[in-house]
C-alpha cells in the first residue's frame, strides 16, 4: 500500500531533522510530507535546507487543521493510508509496516498504534484521562479502544477522503468515537514510544485535564448531534 506519514510540526526546531532521518532509515517504503504550522522557531528554515518536503501554513491553524492540510496532499496524490506522525521523536517509524500490513490483513479503516494492548497504563493523572476516554468510547459504541490519546494512527484512503473534505473532523478520540459509530472498523497495533526530549507539549497538566473533559463530553453528547 502506498502510504504517507503526515508529520504536523509547530516549533519543532530540536526534533524535526532526527525524525525525518530515522523515518527514511528505518521506514524507507513510507513517504512523508511535513505540515509546519506556522512555526515561529527554524523549523521551516530546516525543511528548505534540507530539501525536505512540507507544507507551509502562514499562521498557527493548530493540530486539527494541519492535519487535515496533510490529508488533503495525501487525497490529491493517490496515497492508500496515511499515518499521523509526530514530530518530537516520540513515534518509532518502525511500527508502521506493522500497521499497514494489519490493515491489509483486516480490512479495517483505521489502525491505532496502541502502547496498551500487551501492556499496562502506568498510574498518572494523565493514563487516568486516558481510561475515562477509554470508557466513554466503550459506553456509546460497544468497542473497547485500549490507547485512545495515542497520536500515532493510519487511516486508510476512505477516511482519507472523508478527513480531507469535512471540516469538523480532527485527529482526536471524539472523532474516533463518531467514526466507530458510523460503522468504521478499527484495529489496534502493540508499540513503544518515547517520552519528548526536545520543544514543549501543547498539553500542560491543566490542559490535560481540560482535554480529557472536554473530549469525554464531546463523545457522550456532542457527536449525537454531528
Amino acid at each position: 500500500m502506498k502510504t504517507l506519514a503526515i508529520i504536523p510540526a509547530f516549533n519543532e526546531e530540536g526534533s524535526l531533522a532526527a525524525t525525518i532521518s530515522e523515518l527514511q532509515d528505518r521506514a524507507p517504503e513510507v513517504d512523508y510530507v511535513i505540515v509546519n504550522d506556522g512555526s515561529s522557531d527554524k523549523t521551516r528554515d530546516i525543511c528548505l535546507e534540507n530539501g525536505y518536503n512540507f507544507l507551509d501554513l502562514a499562521v498557527n491553524l493548530g493540530l486539527s487543521a494541519g492535519f487535515q492540510a496533510g490529508m488533503k496532499y495525501a487525497l490529491k496524490h493517490g496515497y492508500d493510508c496515511a499515518v499521523q506522525f509526530d514530530a518530537d521523536g516520540q513515534h518509532r517509524p518502525e511500527y508502521i509496516s506493522a500497521m499497514v500490513e494489519r490493515m491489509e490483513k483486516t480490512g479495517c479503516q483505521i489502525v491505532i498504534g496502541s502502547r496498551f494492548v500487551e501492556e499496562k497504563k502506568n498510574v498518572s493523572a494523565r493514563m487516568a484521562g486516558s481510561s475515562l476516554i477509554k470508557a466513554m468510547i466503550r459506553l456509546t459504541t460497544g468497542k473497547t479502544i485500549f490507547d485512545p490519546t495515542s497520536g500515532m494512527r493510519l487511516f486508510d484512503r476512505n477516511m482519507i477522503e472523508r478527513f480531507a473534505k469535512e471540516k469538523d473532523f480532527g485527529p482526536e478520540p471524539d472523532t474516533l468515537a463518531y467514526l466507530i459509530r458510523h460503522g468504521a472498523r478499527v484495529e489496534e497495533v502493540q508499540v513503544a514510544m518515547r517520552d519528548r526530549v526536545t520543544g514543549e507539549s501543547y498539553l500542560n497538566l491543566a490542559k490535560s485535564i481540560s482535554y480529557m473533559l472536554r473530549t469525554s463530553i464531546s463523545i457522550l453528547f456532542v457527536q449525537w448531534f454531528r
